[in-house]
């Protein structure tokens, strides 16, 4: 990002209160006892989901919802699996389904766009093909993909190696994708779990509608205090969408002149707001709502955190100057004040903490090490994530907790 938010944030009120605001209104500062996965996401963010553990450890997080409830809210439509912003998928309430169609409905097209002219496929092809799926799917039972090919016969085409080195051996991811786009058929997780990547698929018949100003109001519920480039970022409109939007959606400055923006309903509340003085621990996904709707890591880092090494990184790279987290991140009033990993062979969390080990910390890193354990059995960072793939990380992090004189764990 070129604006410098903690600048503004001084201005503000202080980094801290800015943070701070951020985790309030990520339901991060304390737990939501008895809110629905439904409500959680209507009211924070919807969650990115890459076949890992993010949206169980923050609607855990939150609201203190176990795998059951959540997997629960899933079969019952509560809460879904979706292609959304930049057609990337993400567990939307129901209230947002129609949105979240319509706001990753370029994806698709923009594939089968890129299909036609590297690979020959016609656009008509793709749509006999998609009148084929619907034909042979049931709104009931889910049919893996395999069996969608053999169902549909000659109409899925193969690509061969052009179609290989571009990621798609035959015609028929096209027609899906853009049949989820419509919301004609969705994806159903084969044992019901949010932490995985098998698929079937069944029809349906979901209203697809929306626009950007219409994200733009979410976006800026969840994420404001933020910036035009911000949501440029979640959203992955152009500019001069983004701004329009942002525009039409009324988002007011934080400070005269600032980039950050917030809702007007909003403001009088952030004037009013104080941060919390006690510190209130969770422990989260690295991918989670409050860092991933800015993707700006270093606003949530003091300066000495953001000059650390990275645990198992490439030599000389410091953990601010990351896109991303590479690990999973222990969140204190908005700021990041440690990383984890799950150890499926020990069984437990290894925790890199920064800040002293408390009672409150220690409590905390128990309550989701137990959750952990007993409800997902890991705590995979995305689909491909395995405790043999994670093991140097994990061994770096304990090697470098032991390092920090009564601050290490496991």
């Amino acid at each position: 990002m070129e604006h410098d938010p903690h600048v503004e944030a001084v201005a503000a009120g202080g980094v801290e209160k800015l943070r701070a605001w951020w985790s309030h209104r990520q339901w991060l500062d304390r737990p939501h006892t008895g809110a629905s996965a439904a409500e959680v996401l209507a009211a924070t963010g919807w969650a990115r989901s890459v076949g890992g553990a993010a949206p169980y450890l923050g609607l855990f997080a939150r609201a203190g919802l176990r795998r059951a409830a959540v997997d629960e809210a899933v079969a019952r439509l509560e809460v879904h699996e979706l292609p959304s912003a930049r057609g990337c998928t993400y567990v939307l309430p129901g209230s947002d389904f129609a949105l979240g169609l319509a706001c990753g409905a370029a994806a698709p097209v923009g594939e089968l766009t890129a299909a036609e002219k590297h690979l020959g496929v016609g656009r008509d092809e793709v749509e006999k093909l998609c009148l084929a799926i619907e034909r042979v799917l049931s709104h009931e039972e889910p049919l893996d993909p395999t069996t969608i090919r053999e169902s549909v016969g000659d109409a899925v085409r193969p690509l061969g190696e052009a179609g290989k080195k571009r990621g798609l051996a035959t015609t028929l991811p096209l027609a899906l994708g853009l049949m989820q786009s419509r919301g004609r058929i969705r994806r159903v997780p084969v044992n019901g779990r949010l932490d995985q990547q098998r698929y079937g698929y069944v029809g349906w018949d979901q209203p697809v509608a929306g626009n950007a100003v219409d994200l733009a109001h979410r976006y800026f519920s969840w994420a404001g205090p933020a910036t035009v480039k911000h949501f440029r970022w979640f959203s992955g409109f152009t500019a001069a969408t983004a701004r329009r939007a942002v525009a039409e959606a009324g988002a007011v400055p934080l400070t005269p002149g600032s980039e950050l923006l917030l809702p007007p309903e909003l403001a009088d509340e952030f004037t009013e707001f104080r941060a919390p003085s006690t510190p209130h621990y969770t422990l989260l996904a690295g991918i989670d709502g409050i860092h991933l709707l800015h993707r700006d890591l270093p606003r949530l880092l003091n300066p000495a955190d953001a000059a650390r090494p990275l645990p198992a990184g490439r030599a000389g790279r410091a953990f601010g100057s990351e896109a991303d987290p590479q690990t999973h991140v222990v969140l204190d009033r908005g700021r990041i004040v440690g990383l984890w990993e799950y150890d499926t062979e020990r069984a437990e969390i290894v925790l890199l903490p920064f800040v002293p080990l408390d009672d409150a910390l220690r409590e905390a890193v128990a309550r989701t090490e137990a959750f952990v354990r007993d409800d997902l059995g890991d705590a995979r960072g995305f689909s491909l994530d395995s405790p043999k793939s994670r093991a140097p990380k994990i061994a770096a992090l304990r090697a470098a907790a032991a390092g920090v004189p009564g601050r290490s764990r496991g």
